[in-house]
């Protein structure tokens, strides 16, 4: 186990579970708990051993509850840009560090944190779980990636509902409308997690990388460019020993070894 005030990073049989660890605080993101996250996704995207990632906050009322409000109080017109794209700059890492990442949603995931939950690659909700972007209650607006991941994820009209009003959105109506992908009873989320972690740990790492580069810069691209981009991809996987292992595995009826090579 490795440790910072604010987070806790644990890695094992190739999974690393990162905790924001402040539980006083329902697990507001300050500055320094945000340098502490992008060290831990740095280290855990840097460790060949670790192929999945999982994310969460201490304690069972909240994921994140947000930034840190006398934080946000501080800020001025002349270092808000700053704030703000120091925050993207994190949620840019958890969202493209070449690991899955899955966010384990337990209690409050609000301002920063639903941010923080938008920029994984999954999402697995406690029932208990509330989100949302309250930011206009404030006086300001989703500053760490909310106004251009929400819609991206739910659709433009459902991200505006919940941004221009600052609704609270339960995990029911979060599975509805796409922003999560389960919602399971608070005693299960970090079994269920793990479950999830170890049917990707089962597939060839390789395609798994492949497929996340293919979806998230595709993303980006027009659709002949993106298929382009899936077409480039499937050759270079197809000139690896997993996709010869894959195969003849298949051909004999048994469980492939995969080797990342």
């Amino acid at each position: 186990m490795a440790e910072t005030e604010s987070v806790r990073y644990v890695a094992a049989e190739g999974v690393a579970t990162i905790t924001i660890h402040r539980p006083e605080v329902l697990n507001a993101l300050n500055a320094a708990t945000l340098a502490a996250l992008e060290q831990a996704v740095a280290r855990a995207a840097a460790a060949p051993e670790v192929r999945v990632l999982l994310l969460t906050g201490a304690g069972e009322k909240a994921f994140v509850a947000g930034a840190d409000i006398r934080e946000l109080a501080a800020v001025t017109p002349a270092n808000a840009v700053a704030m703000a794209q120091r925050g993207q700059r994190v949620m840019d890492a958890v969202e493209s560090c070449g690991k899955p990442v899955i966010a384990c949603v337990n209690g409050f995931a609000l301002g920063g944190g639903c941010e923080l939950a938008l920029a994984c690659t999954l999402r697995i909700a406690s029932s208990t779980a509330t989100f949302g972007q309250p930011e206009v209650k404030l006086g300001i607006l989703p500053g760490y990636g909310g106004t251009q991941r929400l819609p991206r994820l739910v659709g433009p009209a459902e991200a505006l509902r919940i941004i221009l009003t600052g609704a609270m959105v339960s995990a029911e109506e979060a599975l509805r409308i796409g922003l999560v992908n389960e919602v399971v009873p608070p005693e299960q989320l970090m079994e269920r997690a793990h479950a999830l972690a170890r049917s990707i740990l089962a597939v060839a790492p390789q395609a798994v990388t492949a497929c996340l580069q293919a979806v998230q810069q595709g993303a980006d691209l027009p659709l002949r460019q993106g298929l382009d981009l899936e077409a480039e991809l499937f050759g270079r996987l197809c000139r690896t020993q997993d996709k010869t292992e894959g195969t003849t595995a298949f051909l004999e009826k048994r469980k492939p070894q995969w080797t990342g090579r």
